[in-house]
């Protein structure tokens, strides 16, 4: 455990799967954690009480990534109740998969709005506001790597994702903010396994060398490196946390 107890952490979609798991390892290393969810209140509001009841610090904050005036105020939220925001974990995402022939418009629109804007509008923020010395960390996708049939729209968000980060690293030259992308690969999270067969499932779990699929804990731990003291000499870089897939 490392002791982050003045730094003040937003982590968006953290009402459960991979925010979820990221905020309960934030709050344990530290962190107070802002707890931001877009519909999910009862499961962001338990989180919350979970993290307090072992100890720790957090506050849920609804807000849709997509709306700037949302972002904005999630922030306003944490700087009134903290004093500022040192990290910002832009998780918030949505996959809706087809090939690119049968996608239409309006899940082509809700990806971009939310993988794309969503981030977009958390850096903005995040590089205006975050105090120096912070850590951004956003979400990519190995499918990035693999380029699997039927994620292109959604590996075209994260893809974009990435061209962002490393670009916002530069721009944050003299304020000690680093900046980087985790790209998980199959995660055991109700987002991955809905609507897949125990077959693909299976064969999923064994396409990486270590035979398994990845754990929210193991992204966690990722993106507590990246926010941690250990993790301050990596700057502009994609971690793909994925056993080795790709």
């Amino acid at each position: 455990m490392t002791n982050q107890s003045n730094k003040i952490a937003i982590v968006t979609g953290a009402s459960r799967g991979i925010g979820a798991a990221i905020a309960e390892r934030l709050a344990k290393d530290g962190f107070t954690v802002v707890i931001n969810y877009a519909g999910s209140q009862a499961e962001a509001e338990a989180l919350a009480a979970r993290i307090e009841a072992a100890g720790g610090r957090a506050l849920s904050a609804k807000a849709d990534v997509s709306d700037p005036d949302a972002v904005r105020r999630m922030f306003d939220a944490a700087e009134t109740a903290f004093g500022g925001v040192d990290v910002m974990v832009n998780n918030a995402g949505i996959m809706q998969l087809s090939s690119i022939a049968d996608a239409d418009d309006a899940s082509f629109d809700r990806m971009i709005a939310v993988n794309l804007k969503g981030t977009f509008n958390g850096l903005r923020e995040a590089a205006r506001r975050l105090r120096n010395g912070g850590r951004i960390v956003n979400f990519s996708t190995s499918v990035v790597g693999l380029k699997l049939e039927n994620y292109g729209v959604y590996a075209a968000t994260k893809a974009a994702v990435e061209t962002m980060t490393a670009i916002l690293s530069k721009e944050l030259r003299g304020r000690n903010i680093t900046v980087n992308a985790v790209a998980p690969g199959p995660t055991a999270t109700d987002l991955f396994l809905s609507g897949k067969s125990p077959e693909l499932i299976e064969r999923m779990s064994r396409m990486a060398p270590l035979e398994r699929l990845g754990q929210p804990a193991d992204i966690a731990g990722t993106v507590a490196f990246l926010a941690g003291p250990d993790g301050g000499w990596i700057n502009g870089q994609v971690l793909r946390a994925n056993g080795g897939i790709v």
